[in-house]
Order: C-alpha cells, then structure tokens, then sequence
C-alpha cells in the first residue's frame, strides 16, 4: 500500500474510501477530493503494462491518489477463498483500518464480495452505508460493463448517471440519485465518457451531502427495461456491410475510442473511426462496394443506404480525415470494403 493519509477534510463529514480504475473513476475522485471529504483509502486494479514498450502503467486513479497523498492498495482479488487470499486479507485490514463510513465505486473492474458490502454496511457517523455506485446509464438500462458503448450503439436518445446502493447483484441495488443525459447525434463513447464523468463526480458529491443529513431516499429499481451492456470486444470492430446504414455508423461512434471499426479493402485491413449516413444512389452495388470518393469522404454501400467514410486509418499510421487519408491512400470506385478473414 502506498501514500499518506490526506490532511484537508470535511469537519465532521463522512470517510469515504474510494474505488475505481480508469479516467471516469479518477474525474469522480477529484471532485470528492475538492470538494473536501475525507478519503482515508483508495483502493484500484494492479499496475498494467501498456503503451508500445509494454512497461507497467498505474491507473489513473492511483495517479491522482498519489498526487494528494491517499494511501493505494491494489489487490488482485478481494475474494477470500479466491486465487490471491493473501491480497483480499490485506485489502480487508486496510478497510478496517480505513474507518471510512461508504466507500463509492466507479469502475473498479472488481467484483465486490458480500464480506466488502457487510463491512461497510453499518456505517458509523453519519447516515450513510454500505458501497455507492456511480454508473453510467438510467438503471435498469443497461446494467453491466458497457452501458456507455451500448446506448450509442442501440440509437438511445438519451442516458445519464444513476447513483445506487450496491447489493450482491449485478448492479441491481436501489437508486439513490439520477440525471439524464441526451445523447447528441455527433456524440462518440469518448464524448458522452467525458460528459457522464463530470456529471458523475458532481451526483457523487450531492448523494453523499445528503445522505449525511438523512436527505436521500433509497428507489427499487423497476422489473420493466431491464437490459444488459456486454463487454465490449475487440472482434465487434469488424464490420457488417449487410447492416443498415445508420446502424453501421452508430457503431463506430460507440466502438470510438475502441475497439474503433475494421475492414479489408484490396487486401489490407483498415480502421474505420467515423462515417455518416447518406444518399446511396445506386441501387445495383454490392454491400461494401465504393460508389463515390472525394474529399469529403468515401461513399459505400450498406445492406440499406450508404456511409459516407469521414476518418480512417492505415495500420501503424495515425487517425486521418478522409481528405487528407486519399492522399496517401487513394481508393477507386467500385472497390470492395470487406470482412477480414482474421
């Protein structure tokens, strides 16, 4: 475990550990970090290699946690009868020795064992218990990994942040706060991320003001709506020129920033980041077949309708609009968009 106790609190506020992992768990921890609470623990995944030399990266949670002094612990588990005992006990003597009256979650990455949701579910000075968790649709749409990918990929509306009273289910317990969000046409999975995480940390900073006055009011969720937000993987990104057009572009908004579309032409595999719906014009063309290129884009056919492709990208090279990627890349008409074998 590393860092140092934080010294700037809220008099009398509830201790509130912190979990989480990537870029919209660290946005929540900041605005709990300025807006004063005590935060005795943060607890976050393992460090992972990443970036082209494969060197071991902390998340961006136990970077910000640093920063501030917070003490990390970084179990691999916290399942007692699990693979990794030994970093579930010690991650269960930092809790104990935490204090914290809630802890709040936001995407760990870890699933919370009862032992954790007991050992917070008392609480001690304040009103508040048990584990908070900030998740990013309208529950019950949209439990699960991905609901941010999803609701673009399904052509939502709108979204937005459910603050819930976690239980043992998969993200099932009762709602304490929402929010909506409209989902913008333009809007890709790395926008509405950044868009939900604000809204996400400024919720998080209400729920727990009010629970410690006995302010918040714990709702079921309801039986109807309930649908699930799969893991996202990496072999999604192929795409399926026999799908509808509109469908095909919602999908690269929701797989960017990953997995990103992918698709072979003339041979070679490229990635596909953006595209807009538009006129086909001929009727006769195969799916997947070029029917128009200029500088704003390359026209393709789709089971129903036409994209026009707007951002692309070769293997190894950068993101391009589609002006500037014809430049390096031209694309005839009549050319064939296709499944890789891969």
């Amino acid at each position: 475990m590393a860092g140092a106790a934080v010294s700037a609190s809220r008099s009398g506020g509830p201790r509130v550990v912190f979990a989480g992992t990537p870029e919209f768990a660290a946005t929540a921890l900041a605005a709990l970090i300025a807006a004063g609470f005590d935060v005795p623990l943060v607890l976050t995944q393992p460090d992972r290699p990443a970036g082209r030399g494969m060197k071991l990266q902390a998340s961006a949670v136990k970077q910000l946690a640093l920063q501030h002094g917070i003490p990390v612990a970084q179990p691999r588990s916290l399942r007692l009868d699990g693979k990794f005992p030994e970093d579930a006990e010690a991650a269960r003597q930092a809790l104990l020795d935490a204090r914290a009256d809630v802890m709040v979650v936001a995407a760990y990455g870890l699933i919370l064992p009862q032992w954790v949701l007991d050992l917070l579910g008392a609480g001690r000075s304040t009103g508040l218990r048990g584990c908070l968790n900030i998740h990013g649709s309208v529950l019950p749409r949209w439990r699960g990994a991905a609901p941010i990918h999803r609701a673009i990929e399904a052509g939502d509306a709108e979204t937005g942040i459910t603050i819930m009273q976690m239980d043992a289910g998969l993200d099932t317990g009762d709602m304490l706060l929402i929010e909506r969000l409209p989902i913008a046409p333009e809007d890709s999975t790395a926008r509405l991320h950044d868009k939900l995480a604000a809204l996400g940390g400024r919720m998080i900073v209400e729920a727990l003001e009010l629970g410690a006055c006995g302010g918040l009011t714990a709702t079921p969720q309801p039986a109807e709506g309930v649908c699930y937000a799969h893991k996202i993987e990496k072999a999604e990104a192929q795409i399926d020129w026999q799908q509808d057009a509109a469908q095909i572009a919602r999908r690269l908004r929701a797989f960017d920033p990953f997995p990103g579309g992918a698709s072979q032409l003339d041979g070679e595999l490229l990635k596909i980041w953006r595209a807009e719906v538009c006129e086909r014009g001929d009727g006769l063309a195969a799916e997947g077949q070029v029917l128009r290129v200029d500088e704003s884009g390359i026209v393709v056919a789709c089971g129903r309708g036409a994209v026009r492709l707007t951002e692309l990208q070769r293997a190894g090279g950068k993101r391009l609009p589609a002006a500037a990627f014809l430049q390096a890349r031209p694309v005839a008409v009549g050319a064939r968009f296709e499944r890789s074998a891969a």
